[in-house]
């Protein structure tokens, strides 16, 4: 009896050690890389850097100019500058996709594939703002990759990297989805997939695979500090670089809708402020004039919630559903204004390929300042030359931040205020008067103005 029960437990522990091995086991890439291994390239660029000058920048008139000029060694009046990058095939007729940042400034770019063979390649076109570039090589019968839907993707899957790190041909490294849709600074139209993939320089414009062999992005940047892999990197989803490349290809740019507003994220107190029961949509905190925007009606304070019937759950998704639309386009667009839904016809324009800079406004501040107890600031009003620099109305200067409310929600000295919520803020006793109606303990949201943003700031009334 005792050897039977013995036997049945050792039998046990091996089935359970067994299923332990099984589901442990990491997933074999091998197939992977071998059939879409090909589809992958190398890409060297060259810039020629050129001179101006043969000798020391020294005025004409210094004492040392004509030696300088007759003696000094002769610098070279151009040199070249090469660097390092990755691409892949999306035809069989030699079209690649790779990194706008990657073929910068190229003076010569060539494509080195898995067989050895290199070939000069041409830029079909270039998009900075998604930082993606079409190339083009003459061959034909190229291998190509498969395109797969970045919205299938789910965090913590698996996925695989193919590129040059450093120079390093067809390396492959492994990791999962870390998140999606994330938002990098000045990179409003790429919702892009983060990773823990190694990705490092050379890596940029290589493909990144899911287990199925399919692209889902092509590796664009990394965070660190080191000027090497950190465990986070972020790829391009690959409907996106698809939607650019294909208009690069047919008009060799890419044209994007625009509407003309500034817009923040909504926070918890933000919501509250204006009445909303979800943190959800865009706050507009500015409405540039003449813009699709302001034909249409819609002013600051707004909440943008839906944009051709799209949701916009938070500020980041906005700018990627405008810029998709096509230009031209009308498009109903969903408010929350004044604690109501709202919703108004905008025609859609068109960004410019190059913006202009706004013009800072002055830092002098008016006279007569006051205090405002409630929010532990102490402003004054605009002069009537600063209202007309700033183009406004109205408006407050903070002198002083003493309140640690003030000071928790950012406030500083310097900063101008023009509206309380969706009231515009004319004169200091208007602006008391209306702090008084605000019970102990809500949140009231100011339109602040510094320097060229503006943005709404949430703070919270403690006294009354």
């Amino acid at each position: 009896m005792l050897r039977r029960f013995a036997a049945l437990f050792l039998l046990a522990a091996g089935l359970i050690t067994g299923s332990l091995a099984h589901a442990m086991e990491l997933p074999d890439f091998t197939g992977l890389v071998e059939k879409q291994g090909p589809a992958v390239v190398n890409i060297s660029t060259t810039q020629i850097i050129r001179n101006t000058q043969t000798f020391p920048n020294i005025p004409e008139n210094d004492p040392f100019y004509d030696f300088f000029k007759r003696f000094a060694p002769q610098m070279p009046r151009e040199r070249e500058s090469q660097s390092l990058g990755s691409g892949f095939f999306i035809t069989s007729d030699g079209y690649i996709m790779t990194n706008a940042h990657v073929v910068d400034h190229a003076d010569k770019i060539t494509v080195r594939l898995t067989d050895k063979r290199e070939f000069s390649a041409k830029v079909i076109g270039a998009d900075k703002r998604t930082d993606v570039a079409l190339l083009k090589i003459e061959a034909t019968g190229l291998p190509i990759i498969i395109i797969g839907d970045p919205e299938k993707l789910k965090v913590g899957e698996w996925v695989v990297a193919i590129g040059s790190p450093f120079g390093f041909d067809s390396s492959v490294t492994a990791g999962i989805v870390s998140a999606k849709g994330r938002s990098l600074p000045r990179d409003n139209f790429v919702p892009f997939i983060q990773t823990d993939v190694a990705i490092n320089p050379g890596n940029s414009g290589g493909p990144l695979f899911n287990m199925n062999g399919e692209v889902v992005g092509i590796n664009s940047q990394i965070y660190t500090r080191s000027g090497g892999s950190m465990g986070l990197s972020f790829a391009i989803p690959i409907d996106v670089a698809m939607q650019v490349a294909d208009q690069l290809r047919t008009t060799g740019k890419v044209v994007r809708g625009r509407i003309g507003v500034t817009i923040q994220e909504m926070t918890l107190e933000l919501a509250e402020s204006f009445g909303l029961s979800k943190p959800n949509g865009a706050l507009v905190s500015s409405v540039e004039k003449n813009a699709p925007a302001d034909k249409a009606g819609i002013e600051a304070s707004d909440v943008i919630l839906k944009f051709d019937g799209k949701p916009v759950d938070s500020s980041h998704d906005l700018p990627l559903i405008v810029a998709a639309t096509k230009p031209g386009s009308k498009v109903v667009v969903e408010l929350w204004r004044k604690g109501a839904s709202k919703r108004v016809t905008v025609v859609v324009g068109q960004i410019p390929e190059e913006g202009g800079a706004a013009t800072p406004a002055s830092n002098q501040k008016g006279d007569g300042s006051e205090k405002i107890p409630r929010l532990g600031i102490a402003v004054s009003e605009l002069s009537k030359d600063q209202q007309q620099e700033l183009d406004v109305s109205g408006g407050l200067v903070v002198e002083n931040v003493e309140g640690s409310a003030a000071r928790s929600a950012g406030l500083q000295q310097g900063d101008v205020l023009l509206a309380i919520g969706n009231v515009q803020i004319r004169s200091i006793a208007q602006f008391k008067d209306f702090l008084k109606q605000v019970a102990k303990g809500r949140n009231v949201a100011l339109l602040v103005r510094r320097g060229d943003n503006v943005l709404y700031v949430a703070i919270r009334l403690d006294e009354k």
